[in-house]
């Protein structure tokens, strides 16, 4: 689809200081579009998955940003277990954070919207956000939006999104790309 791949634009990595961020892989998708975005996300988890070895194998942090579903406690083991325990738990557990990572709760769609992810970028010295998780055409987008607006260089990692509607879900990366001013690539050719 003309997408360029993250191996391709390596050198942009070596020129900048990145970061992985991935939003709301931890869920126990008993919702509405629970079954859709979990047939997504099973499908995308490989390269989900590649996009963790390559960052870590990089030295490139990574930043988890995981919606709180009403829970304040800010326990992020909690969150994790309870969706490896659950629904998609083989999928999800692959991609759970290591030691080092760092994990945000969030409030609404963008991982940036009363949360300290900034503060933890900026401390970082992140200039570009490679970013993944589900669900692309909500929280995803949202964040990508709101990490132009803060001064960061976006690449949304289309092939590890996870979707619940894949037709929104193009239209949303072609905003992301025409008006956001965000990249869209593919961590695999």
């Amino acid at each position: 689809d003309g997408r360029r791949t993250v191996r391709a634009h390596r050198y942009l990595a070596a020129a900048m200081r990145d970061a992985l961020l991935i939003v709301d892989v931890f869920q126990d998708f008993e919702h509405k579009d629970g079954d859709a975005l979990l047939r997504s996300f099973r499908a995308r988890q490989p390269a989900l998955v590649r996009a963790l070895e390559d960052a870590r194998s990089s030295g490139v942090p990574v930043v988890y940003a995981n919606d709180s579903h009403g829970v304040w406690d800010g326990d992020a083991r909690r969150m994790v277990r309870e969706a490896v325990d659950g629904k998609g738990g083989a999928f999800v557990a692959p991609v759970a954070p290591r030691e080092g990572d760092r994990f945000v709760v969030k409030p609404r769609y963008s991982a940036f919207d009363h949360t300290p992810l900034e503060i933890i970028l900026r401390e970082l010295e992140v200039e570009r956000i490679l970013l993944a998780g589900a669900a692309t055409e909500m929280c995803v987008i949202q964040t990508a939006i709101d990490a132009k607006e803060e001064g960061f260089k976006v690449t949304i990692l289309a092939d590890a999104c996870a979707t619940a509607d894949e037709s929104i879900e193009q239209l949303a990366f072609e905003y992301a790309e025409k008006v956001v001013g965000a990249f869209v690539e593919r961590v695999g050719g």
